[in-house]
């Protein structure tokens, strides 16, 4: 019985890896890193590597390129080590917007006058 949404065929993903399990240790990817294609995919370049180019023109999730290639994201994070590697990706964390400490401030004395 297959699971949607799973790869059955773990030696495709074998395959596409070239055989890693895990992206080297100066991996700058998590799963809310905004992945930037630097580049436009070139001939015979692997089809996962021409997909995440193509759907990166945009800052796009590690997250949300793993789901559209129905890939796992160790998966994608290893193809991603690479297009990095060969600076066809670049990478980024979103910027956290922080409240102002002030108006945290006024928000908790008016619920604690609630």
């Amino acid at each position: 019985m297959s699971r949607p949404g799973r790869d059955d065929a773990p030696d495709r993903l074998y395959t596409v890896t070239q055989g890693r399990s895990r992206s080297g240790p100066d991996n700058p990817f998590d799963l809310v890193t905004l992945v930037v294609a630097e580049c436009e995919p070139a001939p015979g370049m692997q089809s996962e590597h021409t997909a995440i180019l193509r759907m990166t023109e945009a800052p796009t999730a590690v997250v949300e390129i793993a789901a559209e290639l129905r890939l796992p994201v160790s998966i994608t994070k290893i193809l991603l080590s690479d297009l990095h590697a060969a600076g066809r990706v670049s990478a980024r964390h979103p910027k956290a917007a922080f409240p102002d400490p002030d108006i945290l401030e006024q928000v908790l004395v008016g619920l604690r006058n609630l």
